[in-house]
C-alpha cells in the first residue's frame, strides 16, 4: 500500500460528509454547509492572534530596570518610552494588533499591506539600552523612579551599618541625699541654675546644680509625686502625682497657684507644651488630658491607650504629643483635631519612656524588650538599639551630642549612640551605704540643659549626678562595634 492510499484510508473526510448527510436527513432536509479549508485558515488565524494576545500583550517587553541591571533610568524618556512605562491604551493595542499581524503573515508567507503603510520606527533593544546607559551617567547614584502601575523593577540594596561616634564614657560626679522616699521624678529650669525632684515622701525639693545644696522644700501632694515640669514661659512649676492631683506653683510666693481637676486615677505623667500655653497630662486611667493652663479648662480628652500611660511628650511641629503606654504601644497625636494620627505597635512589652531629641525631628521609645527609635512626623521606625539585658527600662533621656541613657529597674546603665545605636557604655549604679543591694534601681533621669551632666533618681533615696570622663581617649577606650542585622528588624 502506498503512502498516498495510507492516508486516503486514515482520512477523516469521508466519515465527516457522512455524518453531515445523517444530519440533513435527520432536520428534513436543512442545509448545512461544508467545512471548507478557507474556514480551516480563518478559525486557525483567529486561534493564533488570541493566544499572542493574552500570552504576550505585557510580557513582550521588559521593564527598562530589568533589561540592563546595571543601569538606572528615570520616568522622563521621552524616545524610549515602552509600553509598560506609560503608552496609552489606543498606541498599546495597536503595537500589539501589528506584532499579531507580523506572526500571521509570517505563517502565511505573506508582507502585510497595513505594516508596509504605517512605516513607524518602534524602538529597538539597542536604542533602549543606550538611552538607559545615558540617563543613568545623568543621573548618577540616584535611586530609580517607580514607573506606572508598580511595574519598575529595583535593585534592593545592600545593609550597610551606620558607624558609630566616639563618645566618652560617664563617671559619677556626685551623691544628693535629703529624701525620705524613692525619687520618681525630675526636671531642670530652662535657666539651668537649679532643678527639682519628686518623690514617694509627697515633697517636692529645690536644689542647686551646681553646688548641689537643698535650696527649698515644696509640700502639699498626699501621695507620690510622679511627674515635674518647669514652664519656660512662665514662672511656674507643675506638678502631678498618684492622688490625682495636678498642681501649678508660683515660683516667686512658692505656692500652688491652680488645681487641675479630672482624672479619675493616678497622674504618672505630664508635658508643658513649648509654644501653646496647655499642659498635657496622663495616668493609670488611660487618657491624656491637655488643659488650658490659664483658664484650668480641660481642652481635650485624648483617649485611644488600653492600659495606664507612662510617659508623655511634647514638641511645636506635628505629632505635636507623643505618648507611650503600658498597653505596649506608643501613639502620635492630632492636637488640633484631638485624636490620634498613628498607632505604632512595634514593642511587645511595656512601654515606660519616651525621649526626644534636642535638636533633630525624632524620638526613642524604651521597653524591656528593647530600645527602639522613630522618624517624625508620621512615625517611621529606624532601627533598635542594641539589645539589653532584658530588665524593665525605666527612664530614657538623650542629649544635644547624641548620647541615649537609658535607667533600668535593676540597676544598669546603658549609654548609646543616638546615629547608630551602639552602646558604647555599660555599667550599673551603686546605692548609698547602708543600703540593699535591691535599692539599687533607676526610676527617673534627665540631661541638665548643657547636656554635659547627667541626672538620676533613684531607689535608694538618693539623686545622683554623673559626667563624662575628661581623661579618657579613643584610644583609652576604643570603640567596640560589631554591626548586627537585628537594629534593622521591627
Amino acid at each position: 500500500m502506498s503512502a498516498a492510499d495510507s492516508q486516503a484510508a486514515y482520512s477523516l473526510e469521508p466519515l465527516v460528509q457522512a455524518v453531515v448527510h445523517g444530519t440533513n436527513s435527520l432536520f428534513q432536509g436543512a442545509s448545512i454547509p461544508a467545512i471548507t479549508s478557507d474556514a480551516r485558515t480563518k478559525s486557525r488565524s483567529a486561534n493564533i492572534a488570541t493566544k499572542y494576545r493574552d500570552e504576550y500583550m505585557f510580557t513582550r517587553n521588559l521593564p527598562r530596570g530589568a533589561e540592563n541591571p546595571g543601569a538606572q533610568a528615570t520616568s522622563s524618556s521621552t524616545s524610549t518610552q515602552l509600553i509598560l512605562a506609560g503608552a496609552s491604551t489606543t498606541q498599546h493595542i495597536t503595537r500589539v494588533d501589528e506584532e499579531v499581524q507580523k506572526v500571521l503573515d509570517g505563517l502565511s508567507g505573506k508582507q502585510s499591506k497595513t505594516r508596509a503603510a504605517k512605516k513607524e520606527k518602534q524602538p529597538t533593544r539597542d536604542l533602549v539600552l543606550a538611552a538607559a546607559d545615558k540617563a543613568n551617567r545623568q543621573a548618577g547614584d540616584a535611586q530609580t523612579a517607580a514607573a506606572a502601575a508598580g511595574q519598575q523593577l529595583v535593585r534592593k540594596r545592600n545593609y550597610e551599618p551606620v558607624k558609630p561616634e566616639w563618645h566618652a564614657p560617664w563617671r559619677m560626679m556626685r551623691v544628693i541625699s535629703g529624701h525620705i522616699g524613692w525619687v520618681r521624678s525630675l526636671a531642670v529650669e530652662p535657666g539651668n541654675k537649679w532643678f527639682a525632684s519628686g518623690s514617694v515622701d509627697r515633697t517636692i525639693k529645690i536644689w542647686d546644680l551646681a553646688s548641689g545644696t537643698l535650696k527649698l522644700t515644696l509640700t502639699g501632694h498626699i501621695s507620690p509625686v510622679r511627674g515635674l515640669a518647669v514652664s519656660a514661659r512662665h514662672p511656674y512649676l507643675f506638678s502631678c502625682g498618684e492622688d490625682k492631683q495636678v498642681k501649678c506653683w508660683d515660683l516667686e510666693t512658692n505656692k500652688v497657684v491652680r488645681h487641675y481637676h479630672g482624672h479619675l486615677s493616678g497622674v504618672y505623667t505630664l508635658a508643658l507644651h513649648p509654644v501653646l500655653d496647655l499642659l498635657v497630662t496622663g495616668g493609670r486611667d488611660s487618657v491624656l488630658r491637655v488643659w488650658d493652663i490659664r483658664t484650668k479648662q480641660q481642652v481635650h480628652v485624648l483617649s485611644g491607650h488600653k492600659s495606664t500611660i507612662s510617659s508623655v511628650q511634647c514638641q511645636e511641629a506635628d505629632p505635636q504629643v507623643i505618648s507611650g503606654s503600658m498597653d505596649s504601644t506608643v501613639r502620635l497625636w492630632d492636637l488640633a483635631a484631638g485624636k490620634s494620627m498613628t498607632t505604632l505597635t512595634h514593642h511587645k512589652k511595656s512601654m515606660r519612656a519616651l525621649a526626644l531629641h534636642p535638636t533633630q525631628f525624632g524620638f526613642a521609645s524604651a521597653s524591656s524588650d528593647n530600645i527602639k527609635q522613630w522618624r517624625c512626623p508620621k512615625g517611621e521606625f529606624v532601627q533598635n538599639f542594641d539589645e539589653g539585658d532584658g530588665s524593665i527600662v525605666n527612664s530614657l533621656a538623650v542629649n544635644s551630642d547624641g548620647v541615649v541613657f537609658s535607667g533600668a529597674d535593676n540597676g544598669s546603665m546603658r549609654f548609646y549612640d543616638w546615629k547608630s545605636g551602639h552602646c558604647f557604655q555599660k555599667t550599673e549604679t551603686i546605692v548609698q551605704p547602708g543600703s540593699l543591694d535591691s535599692e539599687a534601681g533607676i526610676f527617673c533621669s534627665t540631661f541638665d540643659q548643657t547636656g554635659f551632666r547627667l541626672i538620676t533618681g533613684e531607689a535608694d533615696k538618693t539623686i545622683k549626678i554623673w559626667k563624662e570622663d575628661d581623661e579618657a581617649t579613643e584610644d583609652s577606650h576604643p570603640i567596640d562595634f560589631r554591626p548586627s542585622l537585628s537594629r534593622r528588624r521591627h
